[in-house]
């Protein structure tokens, strides 16, 4: 019998794959499997990427495979070919890719959760009826639209611009039906895959899939899954039982192997690009995914990122507009500035918003109240000595969060109880600066003792499910103001909400970031989208949009009272064309960390010198905004090229070279960074 040796993607930072002997036991093992293996002290599971009968290692020093995961089908091949430009993209090792992107319950020693719940599938009837209920009759651009993309023919980028609430969901829905029904009667059924960018959004977009498509299997992946949970569905995926599959950011490394639609709903989101370890863009791969597949794509947006406003507008990806809201009766909410140097804000709140939030209540009609910005107040200080409140592992203040009497740090979670006085000078009347929710909220119900006011942020909704349940409350009309950060900023349906405030955006102006701005806008126009989707009430006046600056004459907040994306984006991308920023660059970033900034600082220099290549620009190694978190210190190297292939064929030399260098800083490489 000739001797076969498995190749075997591993989950190790070690750029490389393993060589294992197969024993001999049991049918011969196939590409795309999962096969358990002995590495160092331990037992792990891996997935077989290549079958040969030589290997280069000397056979005497390679171990047995141990269990190959039979019961399962094999990965494709399409599959595992995305996981390889994943790695080779974002300069990453393979099995850092494969594995984790496979539920942990597939990954330990013993398979009995497995073989369990492959005994629960096979007991399972999966309904096969793709016809939908209670579809709503679509008004002629969402008609336009759902036809084309759901008789779109091959790989078909489409960018699908809408303002908010003029239905894109819908969209989506009757797409996905249109996909479903071609298939019916072909050899294989379709799958559709729906990403939204956060875990809060899932809810609602499953209970609106499943009313639409009650004979029509859905899974879900996201990581508020337990691992069972998670297991069953990405299991669902992979069998071809579900054929609709929502989903956060990991979802676009499931295994689906009836791929036929991939819709990328607010794809401008920042959600989308992971920002540890592996550091990919979700919706980068979906587009990779898409074309290697030969299937068409949907990238829907109020405010589209400029990278794929700058492709639609050359033509490289189609763009269908959705220029009115869906109701009929539903305008765009009328959008006002205050200025709070002649308007003076008491408890955060000035006057016209005060004016406007009693209006609301008199009503009955719900109102939000948007801070990017948790806790109580963002410093604690003392007036009498000057002494403010830092963390003394980060170079950030400490995060007064009051109702906890807890100060926290919210970069490395530090915490420590409210001093009752001033540690240097012992002064007892010690002043919070600033207003984060928290406080927010405390203000509103002083004013307003008789509303019923909820708070959304990551504080309040720690616990798993009660962002949901808290949603739930403001749909069911159990409130009457909500106060939130970006959690309640996209997304999301409300339909007796008339008002939307916005609290101390003007920090966002001034930043060094050059994504600062058009971040700004495209939350302002989201979270103004969230007033007036249902339209007007009888006896009720149009919905109103409420942002109190300090620099109303700036040209960002008249794009936004115009709601005027077009213009606004047109004259950044002139913008970022003028300074060589992305769309017109391509950049990778090289951070560093290490106990002292100098060791970083020379680990990066060594990298900078240690390579050069045409076309290729190696700025200098400086410290991070942020420079110490958790008693690290970090520091970063911007590379950049016009060319794409020219940055990637550099870092591929570059990563093996750096690779190779004895250093005692901890160092990663973020391939199209979106934070510098």
């Amino acid at each position: 019998m000739t001797d076969l040796y498995l190749n075997v993607a591993l989950d190790t930072p070690l750029d490389t794959c393993f060589d294992y002997r197969w024993p001999g036991h049991g049918d011969r093992p196939q590409i795309g499997q999962l096969v358990l293996v002995p590495f160092a002290r331990r037992e792990v599971v891996g997935v077989i990427v290549d079958i040969s009968d030589r290997t280069e290692v000397p056979p005497d020093k390679l171990k047995d495979a141990l269990e190959v995961r039979a019961q399962l089908p094999p990965l494709t091949t399409e599959w595992l070919d995305l996981c390889r430009f994943a790695a080779d993209y974002y300069q990453r090792p393979i099995g850092e890719v494969m594995v984790p992107g496979i539920p942990k319950n597939l990954r330990v020693q013993k398979t009995v959760s497995l073989d369990r719940t492959l005994k629960k599938l096979a007991k399972t009837t999966f309904p096969h009826d793709p016809a939908p209920a209670n579809a709503p009759v679509l008004n002629a651009a969402q008609l336009e639209a759902a036809l084309a993309i759901g008789n779109a023919d091959g790989f078909s980028p489409t960018l699908l611009y809408g303002v908010t609430g003029s239905g894109k969901t819908e969209v989506y829905l009757q797409a996905t039906a249109q996909v479903l029904a071609n298939a019916q009667g072909t050899q294989t059924e379709a799958q559709v895959l729906i990403l939204v960018p956060e875990i809060n959004l899932t809810p609602q977009l499953e209970n609106n899939v499943r009313a639409r498509f009650p004979g029509v299997p859905v899974a879900t992946l996201h990581s508020g899954l337990a691992e069972g949970e998670r297991l069953s569905h990405w299991l669902a995926g992979h069998l071809g039982h579900a054929r609709i599959i929502l989903g956060t950011r990991l979802a676009i490394l499931a295994s689906l192997p009836h791929l036929k639609l991939v819709i990328i709903d607010e794809e401008h989101d920042p959600s989308y690009k992971q920002q540890e370890g592996l550091r990919y863009s979700a919706r980068d791969l979906a587009v990779w995914r898409a074309r290697q597949l030969k299937i068409p794509i949907v990238l829907g947006s109020a405010t589209p990122s400029l990278e794929t406003w700058h492709h639609a507008q050359s033509g490289r990806y189609r763009k269908l507009e959705l220029r009115e809201r869906a109701s009929p009766d539903a305008a765009l909410p009328r959008i006002r500035l205050i200025d709070m140097e002649r308007d003076k804000p008491a408890q955060g709140l000035t006057s016209t918003l005060v004016s406007a939030l009693k209006l609301r209540l008199e009503r009955g009609e719900q109102s939000l109240l948007f801070l990017n910005r948790r806790g109580y107040a963002p410093v604690l200080a003392c007036d009498a000595c000057g002494w403010i409140g830092n963390c003394t592992r980060c170079t950030a203040f400490m995060v007064l969060h009051k109702p906890e009497n807890r100060m926290r740090c919210h970069h490395c979670s530090l915490e420590q109880r409210i001093p009752k006085s001033c540690p240097t000078c012992g002064n007892i009347d010690l002043q919070p600066l600033g207003r984060g929710t928290q406080r927010v909220e405390e203000g509103l119900q002083q004013v307003f003792p008789q509303a019923r006011v909820v708070r959304i942020d990551a504080d309040s909704t720690r616990l798993k499910g009660s962002a949901q349940a808290a949603f739930e409350r403001v749909h069911q009309g159990e409130v009457d103001i909500l106060i939130g950060t970006q959690m309640v900023a996209k997304g999301h349906d409300f339909r007796n909400l008339t008002l939307v405030g916005v609290l101390n955006p003007d920090t966002a102006l001034f930043s060094h970031d050059y994504r600062a701005s058009e971040r700004l806008f495209a939350q302002l126009m989201q979270v103004a989208g969230r007033a007036g989707r249902a339209g007007r009430k009888e006896g009720g006046n149009a919905s109103e949009v409420l942002i109190q600056t300090r620099y109303p004459q700036h040209p960002l907040f008249g794009a936004v009272m115009a709601h005027d994306y077009d213009r606004f984006a047109g004259e950044l991308l002139e913008e970022r064309q003028q300074a060589g920023v992305p769309p017109f660059m391509y950049q990778a970033l090289l951070r560093a960390e290490a106990r002292e900034l100098q060791t970083a600082l020379d680990f990066l220099q060594q990298a900078a010198d240690c390579m050069q290549h045409p076309g290729i620009t190696i700025n200098d190694p400086i410290p991070m905004t942020m420079t110490r978190v958790a008693n690290v210190d970090r520091a970063q190297l911007l590379i950049e090229s016009p060319s794409r292939p020219a940055l990637q064929a550099f870092l591929k030399s570059w990563m093996a070279a750096l690779r190779a260098m004895k250093t005692r800083a901890k160092w990663s490489l973020e391939v199209d960074p979106v934070d510098i």
